[in-house]
């Protein structure tokens, strides 16, 4: 059975949140699962990773979370090189921060990228502004991302 990790940069849960949510769509596609609420460079290159999720949340001056800063650190700084991971990610974030809207989720996607990851599909930003609930669209955008991507296994 494929791995999928989901990778949570959360402030007050909300991105966590988001990642319980989805989880169950990816198993009845066919994956194994594993959530990682206090990520590590590690998590995503000590095993073998079939294909990652990160879903994070953004601080009101535009930045990662402070549980997820040291897997970012880590990716700048160790340079793993993710030629073979494929990725996609959900950012969120609140638009009347203006400039630093889903800042978190645009600065971890470029790191990746900058990695050799591969992004399927585009980006989901959540604004916070127009939805109370972010699983609300999440849930339908995992849903069209594993279709849209061919992702199903089972």
């Amino acid at each position: 059975m494929p791995m999928l990790k989901i990778f949570v940069g959360t402030m007050y849960g909300g991105a966590l949140d988001v990642a319980e949510q989805v989880k169950p769509l990816f198993e009845e596609a066919g994956y194994e699962v594993a959530i990682f609420d206090q990520p590590t460079l590690d998590d995503l290159v000590g095993s073998p990773t079939d294909l990652a999720l990160f879903c994070t949340s953004t601080t009101g001056s535009g930045d990662l979370p402070g549980n997820i800063v040291p897997f970012a650190r880590d990716l700048e700084a160790q340079s793993p090189g993710l030629d073979g991971l494929r990725y996609g990610l959900i950012a969120l974030g609140d638009s009347s921060y203006g400039e630093t809207f889903c800042g978190a989720g645009r600065h971890l996607d470029a790191l990746l990228e900058g990695q050799g990851a591969k992004r399927l599909g585009e980006r989901l930003e959540v604004d916070a502004m127009e939805t109370f609930m972010a699983d609300d669209e999440a849930l339908p955008w995992v849903e069209q991302w594993i279709a849209d991507q061919q992702l199903k296994v089972a």
